[in-house]
């Protein structure tokens, strides 16, 4: 199958919003752990320019992340902000003053989120954000519905466009879609994390995005080994190959990896270019395949 230039694009159901498959991560912008500022600002927007330049029009962040720095940047650095860029966001979480993740997912804790990150941002309202529920690398069975209901209570009030879903589980989107359109899921999934593959065929049967985080997290050794024969076979890196499979995975995969080095970037923006035949697809899909077996078990 030929590679599209960015992966090809793909429109957010309901709206005219069309992006191109291959985003950009933000998270990494901040300082370690993400937390605090960057050790290089000006490579961080570099970073940020170089990703517009090469046709990223779909970026990921959020202001947790660093707390604010990230969406401080994304705004000292691109805005005005070109037509074609879509600023997805996340809501559901804060950082205490140690660095640890808390759970902020109240009305009052939302409605500041999206205050917080439409003043960093620079922006009248927020044109897709993602409610996350569950852990950072896991999703939950935590009720939806009470959080869900104060995002569609800001999406009356104009400050939020569209809403997608981060950590849940098919029975969190299935509740979640009764109440509201629902974008995009934003879910830890890659070559050795498959427990998401029924999942995504059925968002892909409703035409709704599906958004991975974390391409190469997860890998058990041999997993890894398997990966870099791969890699080594194609002529490519093991990233390369992790997210290239991810695009020909499914049509409805949005990828967002993340980086704070242009050089890095740019290797990243390749992989949407990298041809893997049906030999190689199937090489990778049997690195995960116990992983996949088990979610169907």
């Amino acid at each position: 199958m030929a590679a599209l230039p960015l992966g090809g694009t793909f429109t957010f159901p309901g709206t005219n919003l069309t992006v191109n498959r291959m985003g950009y991560g933000a998270m990494q912008l901040s300082g370690p752990g993400i937390f605090g500022p960057p050790k290089d600002i000006e490579q961080a927007q570099a970073v940020l320019r170089e990703a517009l330049e090469a046709g990223i029009n779909h970026i990921d962040t959020s202001d947790f992340y660093g707390p604010h720095v990230t969406n401080q940047l994304i705004c000292q650095t691109l805005h005005p902000y070109p037509d074609r860029l879509v600023l997805v966001t996340k809501f559901g979480a804060k950082r205490g003053d140690d660095a640890s993740w808390i759970f902020a997912r109240s009305k009052e804790e939302l409605f500041a989120a999206a205050h917080d990150n439409l003043r960093n941002l620079k922006l009248e309202a927020l044109e897709v954000v993602n409610l996350r529920i569950g852990d950072f690398m896991t999703a939950n069975e935590d009720p939806i519905e009470e959080p869900l209901s104060a995002m569609i209570e800001l999406k009356k009030q104009g400050l939020v466009k569209h809403i997608g879903l981060s950590t849940v589980s098919p029975k969190q989107f299935e509740i979640a879609s009764k109440m509201t359109d629902i974008v995009c899921v934003q879910n830890m999934y890659n070559l050795a994390s498959r427990a998401d593959d029924a999942f995504i065929d059925e968002l892909a049967a409703k035409g709704v995005a599906y958004v991975p985080y974390f391409p190469l997290g997860g890998f058990e050794p041999l997993q890894v080994d398997a990966l870099n024969q791969v890699a080594a076979k194609v002529g490519a890196t093991p990233m390369q190959v992790a997210l290239a499979w991810l695009l020909r995975r499914s049509n409805n995969i949005l990828l967002i990896p993340g980086t704070s080095s242009v050089s890095h970037l740019r290797e990243n923006i390749a992989a949407a270019s990298l041809e893997l035949s049906d030999e190689v697809m199937a090489d990778l899909n049997a690195i995960g395949a116990a992983s996949a077996a088990g979610a169907t078990a």
